[in-house]
């Protein structure tokens, strides 16, 4: 087990990643930027740094300032969190270049799986099936883009292939837009991720979006840890997540899965990864694979009741899987709702000073988040400060701890999203589960009118 970790995070994550290697008897080295001086975790940590100014391209995203700190405070592996570098190939190698473990995949894994184009061909290799599109990346000639998406069948999504996040996407409903739009996509993808290769799949109509958990280590060891329902979203951005996903036949479930670890053994995946599908009258498609640890890992370390950052450590010091298949078991219902300072329903940021903090608490109640009394929301960030999540034996009883932990939450001085999830929480169709990846869109419109 490695002595002093190095985290190259901010929020709760960062703390997240802390408590996890506190528990495993493991220094932690905090890096942090002049706007999150005060945060918890930077108070909390056995060291910390400030590696720059509060913009995230001289601070997080600064490759050798956060080197050089692991290099300074002698720490000897770099754990990534999600978002920032976690998923970038070029941090990975130069981490691990320069004599320090990376917690998480191979820079290889990573780029494949960072290559929507490259990810889908790897999966269908593996058995996993996929959404129909095409085979690579759309050539240069209009008339055989015409004819992909006659194939196909219209409407068509054209996706960068080296997006995430919900950008670089495009949905055309006819053949007069075709063109245009494959054009504009390769534009935003160029400039927004230095690769303008797009490529095009059958737009799905109504999907919900469920994602399966896996670990793996480098022994050739891999299990999926169940599913999660990542539905309530807003461009394409989610908001509440659950484990397991309601009204899914678990023989459907089991089958997908079961891909899901037998494609990580087959292409060597280490760490944590979470395939993302989408699910549409009783099918699965893969969409695509993120290589980290995702924001509602909590849901399913509440059902599987395994520390999935923890695993994260063990897994890139070198650590078997401590469980087979056979031994994950899931039970109960899990339910987060991520608390973010904005508008509940224009949704526009709403940075500032908290000054009125009070968490939920009560049976099967966690709240992940780095914020409380007097803290200070910066603007430059991802306005999300925590996430609340529950655990019930049923989904019943998640659901009305949900509410009963909403009702209790008190956060003054800046707005937040809690009284759209209150609302949500009391709607009868997100009440009956399995609700379609539009249908948030669609409930906030209605509610305009």
């Amino acid at each position: 087990m490695f002595k002093k970790i190095l985290i190259a995070n901010r929020g709760e994550i960062a703390l997240r990643i802390q408590r996890a290697c506190r528990e495993l008897g493991v220094k932690s080295v905090v890096v942090y930027s002049e706007a999150d001086r005060d945060a918890k975790y930077v108070r909390l940590a056995d060291e910390a740094v400030c590696i720059g100014p509060a913009p995230s391209a001289q601070s997080y995203l600064n490759m050798p300032a956060i080197i050089s700190t692991a290099e300074v405070t002698d720490a000897e592996a770099i754990h990534p969190g999600y978002g920032f570098l976690s998923e970038n190939a070029n941090f990975a190698e130069r981490v691990e270049k320069s004599g320090f473990t990376f917690i998480g995949p191979t820079p290889e894994s990573i780029r494949i799986m960072g290559d929507k184009v490259a990810a889908k061909q790897a999966m269908i290799k593996s058995g996993v099936p996929c959404v129909p599109g095409s085979e690579g990346a759309l050539p240069e000639d209009p008339k055989e883009i015409i004819r992909i998406a006659r194939a196909i069948g219209y409407p068509v999504i054209i996706k960068a292939a080296g997006g995430g996040g919900g950008r670089g996407m495009r949905v055309v409903h006819t053949e007069a837009a075709l063109i245009h739009a494959v054009q504009t996509t390769r534009q935003e993808a160029g400039a927004a991720f230095g690769n303008p290769a797009v490529y095009m799949e059958k737009f799905l109509e109504n999907p919900r979006h469920v994602e399966i958990q896996i670990l793996a280590d480098e022994h050739k060891n891999a299990v999926w840890l169940g599913e999660r329902d990542c539905s309530m979203q807003r461009r394409h951005q989610k908001i509440i997540e659950e484990a397991p996903a309601p009204g899914i036949p678990r023989r459907l479930i089991d089958r997908v899965g079961d891909r899901c670890a037998a494609a990580c053994k087959k292409i060597g995946y280490r760490g944590a990864g979470t395939f993302e599908f989408l699910y549409e009258n009783g099918e699965f498609y893969f969409i695509e694979m993120n290589t980290r640890v995702q924001v509602e890992h909590p849901v399913t370390e509440l059902v599987s009741g395994i520390d999935i950052v923890q695993m994260q450590i063990r897994v890139a010091a070198g650590e078997k899987l401590p469980f087979t298949q056979r031994q994950v078991q899931t039970r109960g219902h899990a339910i987060e709702c991520r608390i973010n300072a904005e508008d509940p329903y224009k949704f526009t940021p709403s940075p500032g000073r908290i000054t009125m903090w009070h968490p939920p608490g009560g049976p099967g109640v966690r709240v992940d988040s780095h914020a409380y009394t007097n803290y200070f929301v910066p603007p430059h960030y991802d306005s999300m400060i925590g996430k609340i999540i529950v655990y019930g034996d049923s989904r019943e009883q998640a659901l009305a701890r949900m509410r009963t932990a909403l009702d209790e939450t008190v956060i003054e001085g800046i707005q937040t999203n809690i009284p759209l999830h209150r609302e949500l929480m009391v709607d009868a169709n997100f009440i009956e589960g399995g609700t379609s990846i539009h249908y948030l869109e669609g409930w906030l419109a209605q509610r305009k009118r």
